[in-house]
């Protein structure tokens, strides 16, 4: 793999989740709003994405974890640090994120949607709380298509450079990721929060004009150092075909929120 540079673009300032707004990050601590942890995971795919191209996009793999913020319009390196792994780091070389990437020799075995039990999204979200995201609950998101013409701008905000997106019509894996997001947020009332990690499996190319769902299972809920936090397990629907399954982890209530 190969190392990439990009300057990061926080895509996220008038997003419902204030914590990429600077002035509500600021009062949190951070220096500003955060670029979102999806599309940090977004740069993250460049360079596997670059190695093994559409093979990786059908049954790649990729474990990343975000451990402090990407600011917007600092400069911002992909790493390849050998076996795998990668570093986002930034222009003071501080790492921001890590993650290990790798191509099975052999597609994986396609996990059974009906373990995800197929429930609409909610129509009125109560507050995240421990009471309302107990492990097991089920969560889903409302279809929606991918256009590959659309595609360009979220391209361009992500600052992927790759033409294999363009010559093959197909769906961005950080484009994809955001539906780990958004099961969550649309299905629970949240304040400012913060994607910590995700671990992902691609099955199968989301494709020009696919209807695109997920399903999530709460796994896992739990406090610590004053901070709230959930792990999703999320499986990705393109046509009702399993395309990824994601383990995905955010701080849903942050300290002093």
């Amino acid at each position: 793999m190969q190392a990439y540079s990009l300057v990061a673009y926080n895509t996220a300032t008038a997003s419902k989740n204030r914590i990429h707004d600077d002035a509500v990050a600021r009062q949190l601590g951070f220096r500003g709003g955060l670029v979102p942890g999806v599309d940090v995971y977004a740069y993250l795919t460049h360079p596997p994405a670059e190695a093994w191209g559409r093979a990786w996009l059908e049954r790649g793999t990729i474990s990343a974890r975000f451990v402090q913020p990407v600011y917007d319009g600092t400069r911002t390196d992909v790493m390849p640090v050998g076996d795998g792994a990668l570093e986002v780091r930034d222009e003071a070389g501080a790492v921001c994120a890590r993650a290990t990437a790798g191509l099975p020799p052999t597609a994986p075995a396609l996990p059974d949607p009906t373990a995800w039990p197929d429930v609409p999204q909610t129509s009125y979200p109560p507050p995240a709380a421990p009471e309302v995201l107990v492990p097991g609950t089920a969560l889903g998101l409302e279809p929606h298509r991918f256009h590959a013409a659309r595609a360009q701008e979220y391209l361009a905000d992500v600052r992927e450079t790759l033409p294999l997106y363009r010559d093959e019509s197909v769906a961005h894996p950080g484009w994809l990721l955001r539906d780990a997001n958004y099961v969550l947020s649309a299905n629970v009332q949240l304040g400012p929060w913060i994607h910590v990690e995700s671990t992902v499996q691609h099955h199968a190319l989301v494709r020009d004009c696919d209807l695109v769902s997920a399903r999530a299972l709460v796994t896992a809920e739990w406090e610590r150092k004053g901070h709230r936090f959930v792990t999703l397990d999320v499986l990705h629907l393109a046509n009702h075909r399993p395309v990824a399954r994601t383990s995905h982890t955010a701080i849903y209530r942050p300290r002093g929120s």
